[in-house]
């Protein structure tokens, strides 16, 4: 497979372990910090440019009761691979660096494109296999979407979006030489997505506190080695207080819910010692449910907003678990998320056509 750019969007990356002979990963779903920052979800006025860069650091951790049911699945071979290793150590750092680009067309149409860039540290030791590291680095998946405002007002705004994933992520890693590592632990996807969402926010006291609530769906296609990432719901909802002219503090709570992904194989156990090989249970190729790879996170975020005189607007969030189902998997810890706003004011698109905004 052809190396692309490497990616990032807030996945979760496990390692490539080695069983007997047997080159496989342990499969995982994916978890990311997410938080609601409102200048990325409002559609900008027209022809004005806001960009935002952010900096999002998530680790991820196994459950304190341990993991030791985590499958291997392979891609490669298609191949599902159902196991019951003792997990010794697993852990991954997901950083994310990203750009993200609001343009008002007009007061009620926007485009927004974001670029992540990526970077996964990971260590983990599954039953008698060495240590393995993994660290990868790269520009991920892009998204681009297009925004409409449906009640512009001085106190309220609603908006519907339909975003599309650009599969422009790496998805040819290979951890081991000839072995490409299973869907899951690619930068990439290696397949476009869909994630329509919406966005609502309304000044319960003006100019000084308001209320939203966003949510979306993203579904990712199966791509060309059979596998299909499950779809992914979000619900956002919280307020927003000005307490000085140049400090905002927010509060959120955020709920995601990831369904199973699904790959296309064959089924299989692996039998440990004395045996410690893989045994066919099922030699038909199908779209299978891998255990594991479903998830549901409800987190507080909660921060502050600062107006920086007349440049723009820096902001800093802490994201607190505080209910999590992982299904023995890799869970996300406390999570950080800093970035800094600024816009910028254009000629809109409407008076360079000659007729006004709408």
């Amino acid at each position: 497979m052809s190396m692309r750019h490497q990616a990032l969007c807030l996945l979760l990356t496990l390692l490539s372990v080695p069983i007997g002979t047997l080159a496989a990963e342990a499969s995982c779903g994916s978890a990311s910090c997410f938080v609601v920052i409102s200048s990325q979800q409002a559609v900008s006025p027209a022809g004005v440019l806001t960009v935002n860069l952010s900096f999002t650091h998530t680790p991820n951790e196994i459950p304190p009761g341990g993991a030791n049911t985590i499958p291997f699945s392979n891609q490669q071979t298609k191949q599902l691979i159902l196991a019951n290793s003792q997990v010794n150590q697993l852990s991954t750092l997901v950083q994310t660096a990203t750009l993200d680009l609001n343009y008002g067309l007009t007061d009620r149409i926007g485009l927004q494109l974001q670029v992540p860039y990526r970077m996964v540290d990971a260590v983990g030791q599954i039953g008698a296999g060495a240590v393995a590291n993994t660290f990868d680095r790269g520009i991920g998946d892009v998204l681009g979407k297009v925004k409409y405002n449906l009640l512009p007002s001085l106190r309220s705004m609603i908006v519907l979006e339909m975003g599309v994933w650009f599969p422009i992520g790496d998805y040819g890693n290979q951890p081991v030489d000839g072995q490409l590592a299973e869907s899951t632990l690619q930068v990439g996807r290696g397949a476009f997505g869909l994630q329509p969402g919406f966005y609502q926010t309304y000044e319960i006291l003006p100019h000084r506190l308001n209320q939203f609530l966003s949510g979306n769906v993203r579904y990712t296609f199966r791509n060309s080695d059979g596998y299909r990432f499950g779809e992914e719901f979000s619900l956002n909802a919280g307020l927003n207080l000005v307490t000085f002219p140049w400090l905002t503090l927010t509060n959120q709570i955020n709920f995601r819910y990831k369904g199973k992904d699904n790959l296309e194989s064959s089924l299989l156990e692996f039998r440990p010692a004395p045996f410690n090989r893989a045994v066919l249970l099922d030699g038909n190729i199908i779209g299978r449910d891998i255990p594991t790879t479903d998830s549901t996170l409800v987190a507080f975020s909660t921060g502050v907003v600062m107006n920086v005189f007349d440049f723009g607007q820096v902001y800093f969030i802490a994201q607190i678990p505080i209910y999590r189902e992982f299904n023995g998997n890799l869970q996300q810890e406390i999570g950080f998320v800093g970035g800094i706003t600024k816009s910028f004011t254009t000629p809109s698109l409407a008076s360079l056509f000659g007729g006004p905004s709408k």
